[in-house]
């Protein structure tokens, strides 16, 4: 049985969750942690286990094998997610990038072609986000507008700017170490070690990066919103010293020139 006001909802590690429904108690339900956004534990197996996969089944037996087998375990991630009815879009941009890897190896005809891809669009993912930084546009600011409309208000205040510049320089350091480091792998033909850098400086990094991320946006809303509510202050600070201050005399303390008139005649009487 479940409490009333309640739902059982399974996640993508296939556990059961219990969420409260926003109705009558007004209750929002909890936002999804960093794991379940990228997939849950399922989400990570799906960009980890082709490439354990294709460098195992390449050192037992030779390139062709391996690109099958490494094409085919993401593939059956991917039925096995359906399955169960868990979000499959982890799963599908596993099977697309792995297909483009090992075509790479199939075309190039060597193993170490399966990290091709991964190395170039380091450089070139670590190069974008280093030009963002050179012309003051940081790309993780520029993004995350983008994605929630928010606008670039961000930009014309420097310490709101500050957390998204410090969060693009880590993308960009460690795209860029991605690239020096499996390209320097790439070099010496050494496959597997280029296997164990993928995975390591993947998802690891990926995460670590995330979070800062995460920061970033909530450092620079708060800066935003704390510039804004000092700006209504001065806003209605100058206002309420441009408005006349009233009197206990109301009305009558403002006279014009037929008031001055009307005294001067009775006077005179």
């Amino acid at each position: 049985m479940t409490e009333p006001g309640t739902q059982t909802t399974h996640g993508d590690d296939g556990r059961a969750r219990r969420t409260y429904a926003s109705g009558e108690q007004g209750e929002e339900p909890p936002a999804p942690t960093m794991l379940e956004q990228m997939g849950g534990i399922p989400g990570l197996l799906a960009s980890v286990i082709p490439v354990i996969v294709f460098v195992l089944i390449n050192s037992l037996t030779s390139l062709t094998p391996a690109i099958w087998a490494a094409v085919g375990s993401a593939v059956a991630i991917g039925v096995w997610r359906a399955v169960r009815k868990q979000t499959i879009q982890p799963a599908v941009s596993a099977v697309f990038g792995v297909a483009i890897c090992a075509f790479i190896a199939y075309r190039t005809g060597e193993a170490r072609g399966f990290f091709l891809f991964g190395i170039w669009a380091s450089l070139i993912y670590g190069g974008a986000f280093l030009i963002s930084l050179l012309v003051r546009w940081p790309l993780v600011g520029v993004v995350w507008s983008a994605l929630n409309g928010s606008g670039f208000a961000w930009r014309k205040v420097p310490k709101a700017r500050l957390p998204y510049d410090i969060a693009t320089i880590v993308w960009t350091v460690f795209f860029i170490a991605r690239y020096l480091v499996q390209n320097q792998l790439y070099d010496a033909d050494e496959t597997g070690w280029l296997g164990v850098a993928r995975i390591a400086m993947g998802t690891p990094l990926t995460a670590i990066a995330v979070l800062v991320t995460i920061w970033a946006v909530r450092r620079s809303g708060r800066v935003l919103e704390a510039a804004a509510a000092q700006q209504t202050t001065v806003t209605q600070q100058a206002t309420d010293h441009r408005t006349p201050a009233a009197t206990d005399d109301g009305p009558a303390a403002t006279q014009g020139p037929g008031d001055d008139a009307g005294r001067r005649g009775a006077a005179e009487r």
